[in-house]
């Protein structure tokens, strides 16, 4: 898959979420990059696991009023892992959706154990 068709997966991932979802998302940036960096990996505690995605900033949760004048929050999609685990052309734009989403709740303050729960229907 070209960069050109997995970014429009993203876009169209982004754009497939709920409109009061969407209004709440502000001061963010999303990004595709090929590959994680080391140091990424390092901080994110994967070694030699996979990294899929990544929420870098201050989530919604944790903002007070001191919160203003910052750079934008950064979601990044790392194109090469998720084209690695294979699959049709639906499976990888649904692991892409997989990806947004996880992503974007920890924009909105959730934790891993907090997405593995609703995920799980709790």
């Amino acid at each position: 898959m070209e960069r050109e068709e997995f970014e429009a997966l993203v876009r169209g991932s982004l754009a497939s979420l709920p409109d009061w979802f969407l209004e709440k998302l502000e001061n963010i940036d999303v990004v595709v990059e090929d590959e994680p960096d080391w140091r990424i990996k390092r901080e994110m505690r994967v070694g030699g696991g996979t990294l899929l995605g990544l929420y870098q900033g201050v989530p919604l949760s944790r903002r007070g009023f001191w919160y203003g004048n910052v750079l934008p929050d950064k979601i990044t999609l790392y194109m090469g892992p998720i084209l690695r685990m294979g699959g049709t052309g639906e499976e990888v734009e649904a692991r892409v959706r997989e990806v947004v989403i996880h992503e974007v709740g920890h924009y909105f303050g959730l934790s891993d154990a907090d997405m593995k729960r609703l995920e799980r229907g709790e």
